[in-house]
């Protein structure tokens, strides 16, 4: 058998017997592959006494830029540009809670292809970061600047 034939049924057969490692964000392999178990408690958050403010923002402008995943980032990251500087502390601590969550978890929860857990299901804070998620002005969406 020549080696063309054998690479070619090689490469041709290693297609079917294997399946993709990273598969695509809203494909249901990536959305079954990236749920937290229901068992696992919700992250308690670091306690930050006598934070100012606008230190707190400063943070969760941050905070909201470097998640992990661009589709995280990109989505927190507008979210925090147009939300954050109207937000009050008690829904600012609510956001700070909110990043403790899984990037996955937090993006699916927004787009509405996961159902979130109890304690976000009727969150007010939920409900604005699904609606920055539907687009509907049709934005196109960028990274903003760090100042």
């Amino acid at each position: 058998m020549s080696l063309r034939r054998v690479l070619a049924r090689t490469l041709s057969s290693s297609a079917r017997s294997w399946k993709d490692p990273w598969p695509l964000p809203h494909t249901p392999q990536h959305i079954a592959s990236t749920t937290t178990p229901s068992d696992v408690a919700p992250p308690q958050p670091i306690a930050r006494p006598n934070e100012s403010i606008d230190t707190m923002r400063a943070r969760l402008v941050y905070q909201s830029r470097k998640r992990g995943t661009l589709e995280s980032d990109l989505l927190l990251s507008t979210f925090a540009r147009d939300h954050l500087h109207t937000m009050a502390i008690p829904e600012l601590s609510e956001y700070d809670k909110l990043l403790d969550e899984s990037d996955w978890d937090i993006y699916y929860w927004a787009t509405g292809n996961r159902t979130p857990p109890d304690r976000w299901a009727s969150s007010p804070l939920l409900q604005k970061l699904k609606l920055h998620a539907k687009n509907e002005g049709k934005v196109v969406r960028v990274m903003p600047p760090l100042s």
